[in-house]
């Protein structure tokens, strides 16, 4: 089969599933991952003959695709901030809210760096990928930076992905919930813990709950704070003075989550939005 055969074949065998800007979005990954072609090549080379090995290849991912399996777990990587990294079914797949929230955090540092602080020290609770973590090693000078998961699985994973983009960070397996302390003060703490409540799984797309893990999803309706309120009584006797705690949280929970800091002592709070219009971050201080 040549290469514009295929594209037609594969947004008829997906069309009923997907929209055709997500179809065509999974076509230009796979020529480029599988046939090392780029979006431009489909116009300058129709009639690139693709293996009929490839090609067997190609129509299993289709089949996965159609079992809305996720693209970047059947290649096994994603980007991130403009990073590599991989991912599996242990880890979720790292959002573009999650971009701003680590642009915020860079712009915070940059401040904080320009009053002549010490090096700093930044704690990322909920690591996953390890993608917000990494994502700073990457761009910020003198930092020590730590990340802490409960999931062995999910470090695994940040590790590679920190050999890959060739940064150092400090990954600890530990519950959050049942830490009584941190072994350190930080400057800067961070966390995106799971916050989708049990009563909102009807508005999640099926790819992403049959196929990404719900420990780091979701939480019980009748406590959807509990992993904020803990973070933040830890925050309260490990954080630096004038230090830093970020959040990325859910939507619809912006007004309790400011309230839980406001009672636990916390100033400065700022709810932010994300690129959709959603109350998605949280920035205060002691």
């Amino acid at each position: 089969m040549i290469l514009k055969e295929f594209r037609t074949f594969f947004s008829d065998e997906l069309s009923a599933i997907y929209p055709q800007t997500e179809i065509d979005t999974f076509f230009f990954l796979l020529i480029e991952d599988k046939l090392n072609l780029q979006r431009i090549d489909t116009v300058l080379k129709p009639d690139f003959l693709i293996s009929d090995e490839i090609l067997s290849e190609l129509k299993t991912i289709i089949v996965r695709l159609q079992k809305e399996e996720p693209i970047q777990y059947i290649l096994g990587e994603t980007e991130f901030y403009g990073l590599p990294f991989k991912v599996n079914e242990n880890t979720l797949i790292p959002r573009p809210e999650t971009e701003e929230l680590v642009e915020w955090i860079l712009k915070e540092v940059a401040e904080l760096q320009s009053d002549k602080v010490r090096e700093l020290k930044i704690l990322d609770i909920g690591t996953g990928t390890g993608c917000i973590p990494i994502s700073l090693a990457k761009i910020l000078k003198n930092v020590t930076i730590s990340a802490i998961d409960v999931s062995s699985e999910a470090l695994k994973v940040a590790k590679q992905n920190a050999v890959l983009n060739k940064v150092e960070i400090q990954f600890i397996e530990k519950d959050i919930l049942k830490t009584e302390s941190l072994p350190q003060q930080f400057k800067i703490i961070i966390s995106n813990p799971p916050y989708v409540r049990e009563l909102e799984k009807i508005e999640i797309k099926n790819n992403v709950l049959e196929n990404e893990p719900h420990l780091a999803l979701f939480v019980d309706d009748d406590n959807p704070l509990i992993f904020y309120t803990k973070i933040a009584d830890l925050a309260k006797n490990n954080l630096d003075k004038n230090g830093l705690l970020f959040f990325e949280i859910n939507q619809y929970l912006g007004k309790e989550t400011v309230e839980m800091l406001h009672q636990k002592g916390f100033k400065n709070i700022e709810l932010k939005k994300d690129l959709f219009g959603n109350d998605r971050m949280i920035k205060t201080s002691l």
